[in-house]
């Protein structure tokens, strides 16, 4: 589970990063509800080595939703709810706002720190593809495609309630 809120809050930050590539998606993304599809590949000396994922996001403000390697992840900022349907879990626990890999909407206010190691690919007005260099040898590559700016819409639908689940679910609360 941790891999898929890492690989989000990578993404999220090239999502950002696309501003500095002459593409004005920063400003676009603070003050809007911004979604999108993803697909994420790793490669180390030009091969892949670990398959491609891809998934739906949905963020607004320091809130998101996104669904992919067979989770769904939900976080209004400070509550976030894992569930994996196929193990018929859910994991309730609070952000730590500090954290960039437990909340990576915070990435929005950070992803300077990773200019210098990315290149935008191409990019248009629905769609980015970047990669980021993470050492000499191994590059992540995201390509994010319908992307949908919408208006802000409150943090209502940035939660989850167990009840609405099946009742052979486990519900882990660690908050």
């Amino acid at each position: 589970m941790r891999k898929l809120i890492s690989v989000f809050g990578i993404l999220f930050c090239c999502l950002c990063a696309g501003a500095q590539g002459n593409i004005p998606l920063l400003d676009k993304v603070e003050g809007h509800r911004v979604c999108f599809h993803y697909t994420y590949s790793l490669s180390r000396n030009g091969e892949a080595f670990a398959p491609v994922t891809d998934g739906e996001v949905c963020v607004e403000g320091n809130a998101y939703r996104m669904e992919g390697l067979g989770l769904k992840v939900v976080s209004d900022g400070n509550t976030r709810w894992s569930v994996d349907e196929a193990a018929g879990e859910m994991v309730i626990e609070k952000v730590e706002k500090e954290d960039l890999f437990t909340n990576p909407a915070l990435f929005i206010s950070s992803y300077r720190q990773y200019r210098d190691r990315i290149t935008v690919n191409s990019s248009g007005k629905d769609f980015l593809d970047v990669t980021l260099t993470l050492d000499d040898d191994t590059q992540a590559r995201f390509f994010l495609k319908d992307i949908v700016y919408g208006e802000l819409q409150g943090k209502s639908d940035f939660s989850l309630d167990g009840k609405s689940l099946s009742e052979n679910f486990v519900i882990t609360d660690l908050r």
